[in-house]
């Protein structure tokens, strides 16, 4: 968990930007995002790379223009560890979750800053697009046992919002790209830790949401993600998907955000 206290250390740059790099031997999506970073973001981030499992990297750090630290873990770790042990690590005040397989057309920050300085604003992601350029659905509705078994079935068909160029509040956005205030992630005791892999970014916007903040998609900044999707053809991540999936839906969080929603639904005329 992060630590309790928000205070940085002299000389660290509030202005600047955390991003959180995992890798799990995938060098060969490395070497292309941080050639994007590199072009488009210059030294307005740090990056906190951590090496899940041994490997080479694929480029010499010293040669981005913006400072590398690398974290090597003995043994991997899983999403939550990874990321709040990196947020230990860095100095910036705004701390971002980036997936090795995201690529950069143009420095998305600025516009997913002037969202997340807005302060009932918890967390902000950009539009995430396919490597087809298809929007992708990374902005959606809490899930329900009705909507994961419509999902396996292949019956759902369309996004959860409408996206248009506005600015909109999803119940959820994907992990594989979001932006948080320093403040704010210490507040809300980062990622849960007892997740090993998926639903961490369903649980961590469940309590920023009940916690009165509001989750963000800012269709003015983009970015594309190359999915992997290897919980479809891997029984062990399958299994960590399942596992995942029923945590969260045994969490008193899930009662409490699900009870919110119906009382907010009821308010509305």
């Amino acid at each position: 968990m992060p630590d309790n206290t928000n205070t940085l250390p002299d000389g660290a740059d509030r202005g600047k930007i955390t991003l959180s790099v995992v890798s799990h031997g995938q060098s060969r999506l490395l070497a292309p995002l941080l050639k994007d970073l590199a072009r488009h973001c210059g030294d307005t981030v740090e990056v906190i790379l951590t090496l899940n499992l041994p490997e080479t990297l694929p480029v010499n750090t010293a040669d981005l223009p913006f400072r590398v630290r690398i974290i090597e873990n003995p043994l991997p770790k899983g999403f939550a560890d990874n990321h709040n042990s990196a947020f230990r690590t860095g100095c910036t005040g705004y701390f971002c979750v980036l997936n090795p397989d995201i690529r950069l057309e143009k420095n998305p920050f600025p516009e997913l800053l002037k969202i997340l300085d807005q302060p009932q604003v918890g967390v902000v992601a950009p539009l995430i697009m396919d490597s087809g350029r298809n929007i992708a659905d990374s902005a959606r509705t809490f899930p329900t046992i009705t909507s994961v078994i419509g999902k396996a079935f292949g019956r759902k068909t369309v996004t959860d919002y409408e996206i248009s160029d506005r600015t909109i509040f999803p119940d959820w956005v994907a992990g594989m790209f979001m932006l948080f205030r320093r403040d704010v992630f210490v507040e809300i005791g980062g990622f849960d830790e007892n997740y090993f892999l998926y639903y961490e970014d369903v649980d961590i916007c469940a309590r920023l949401r009940l916690d009165g903040y509001l989750v963000a998609l800012c269709p003015r900044a983009s970015a594309i993600h190359d999915a992997q999707r290897t919980s479809h053809h891997n029984l062990r991540y399958l299994k960590w998907h399942l596992g995942s999936m029923l945590r969260f839906f045994r969490l008193s969080a899930c009662r409490k955000i699900r009870a919110a929603l119906h009382k907010e639904k009821s308010a509305k005329p």
